[in-house]
């Protein structure tokens, strides 16, 4: 068994139940979801959203508006100007080039206002069921101190973690990673001795 198998498979173990944090029902709800926790927790944005998506059910609810209406919705959640923005802009363009429903291709997904490669791996990964490793915080973190990876920064991290990771469990490992770096190997003082 290869270290890489080996890391792999104690993460499993520690955290069989991995998944998303961030609550969301739908594609739509996955998309804002994810595109409202850029430099905010998960706990904040799942508050926000909460109530959020009792008011905005779909992506013509929110091509409708301003961004400005939308921002003291979602204010909470930091960088709220450019978040509103961009948000209104992606619904605006799921209503006009893809029937109103968030697109389940990749590629379209970047092509959304506000959308990067990490949100497009979210998205795919947890709205449609495609296999994607989204390269954030924890991922580049956790995933270069246990040596799945060598790189200076998210973009080769998550190159290298495709090359060094099953397909069949790239998004199970994504989750795996997020959790033990919100769990054990923590930016500052990680708890390593664990």
């Amino acid at each position: 068994m290869s270290n890489n198998e080996k890391i792999l498979d104690e993460l499993c173990r520690l955290y069989p139940d991995a998944g998303p944090e961030l609550h969301f029902s739908n594609p739509f709800e996955t998309l804002i979801a994810t595109m409202l926790s850029a430099q905010c927790t998960d706990k904040r944005v799942n508050v926000v959203t909460e109530r959020l998506f009792k008011r905005y059910t779909c992506p013509a609810d929110l091509a409708a508006i301003t961004p400005e209406e939308l921002e003291p919705h979602i204010r909470e959640c930091g960088l709220y100007h450019n978040k509103a923005k961009n948000i209104v802009a992606a619904c605006k363009v799921i209503c006009e080039q893809h029937a109103g429903e968030v697109p389940p291709d990749w590629e379209a997904l970047t092509k959304l206002p506000g959308v990067g490669r990490k949100t497009a791996n979210v998205v795919w990964a947890n709205a449609f069921g495609g296999d994607a490793i989204a390269g954030d915080t924890h991922v580049f973190r956790v995933s270069n101190r246990l040596g799945l990876a060598d790189a200076k920064n998210v973009e080769k991290t998550e190159a290298q973690l495709q090359q060094a990771i099953p397909k069949s469990v790239w998004s199970k490992a994504h989750h795996w990673l997020i959790f033990h770096g919100r769990r054990v190997c923590s930016a500052r003082s990680p708890k390593c001795e664990e």
